[in-house]
């Protein structure tokens, strides 16, 4: 009777050995798999579930903020048309324009001390290319503003060669009523664009 009760006894208690045994190493290996990185050799440890399609998030470094670039300088606002220098599309000159009265096209005196201050450039400049560009105002036919640019043109070519300047070195072209410097309707528009334009080659 003794014998059967130490039996029955210690089948027992290996069974409740055993079964707490097991009981750990399950929770053991559950462990195991819910924590990253913690698998011995040769087990892969399942990600974190996550969306479906989207890696696993990962704080990026923090890249510093590129400098903030110059400001661009802002365009500079067009300048005025100064003394001889027209509005519209022609080329700029250093010289002042030569103005002549309604219909005319002999040099006025204003026009002779401007065409002193252009000889003398040329005389110090002799390799210098100056053309002399005739203007009217608008009233008129084209036709006849045309030749009548051409005599204002010719007429500060000759008075230049007067003072010197090689005729060589100066040549003339009309633009009659083509190439307004003032686009008014004016007796003052009209005689700012009466004129002999210089420019430079």
């Amino acid at each position: 009777m003794k014998g059967t009760f130490s039996w029955k006894w210690a089948v027992l208690v290996l069974s409740v050995a055993a079964m707490v045994g097991l009981g750990c190493a399950k929770k053991q290996t559950v462990k195991s798999e819910g924590a990253p990185g913690a698998g011995g050799p040769g087990e892969v440890s399942a990600p974190a579930p996550g969306p479906v399609g989207e890696a696993p998030a990962k704080e990026a470094p923090v890249a510093p903020a590129p400098p903030a670039p110059a400001p661009a300088p802002a365009p500079a606002p067009p300048a005025a048309a100064a003394p001889g220098i027209a509005v519209t599309e022609e080329r700029l000159s250093q010289f002042d324009d030569v103005r002549f009265d309604f219909d005319k096209s002999e040099v006025r005196e204003d026009g002779r001390k401007t065409c002193q201050v252009v000889a003398d450039y040329l005389r110090k400049n002799p390799k210098a290319k100056l053309q002399i560009e005739g203007h009217c105002d608008e009233r008129g036919t084209a036709e006849y503003n045309l030749a009548l640019g051409e005599r204002r043109a010719a007429a500060v070519m000759t008075y230049l060669v007067s003072l010197g300047a090689s005729k060589a070195n100066l040549s003339t072209v009309s633009f009659g009523k083509e190439k307004p410097l003032d686009p008014g309707h004016d007796e003052g528009a009209w005689a700012k664009n009466r004129r002999a334009h210089f420019v430079l080659k």
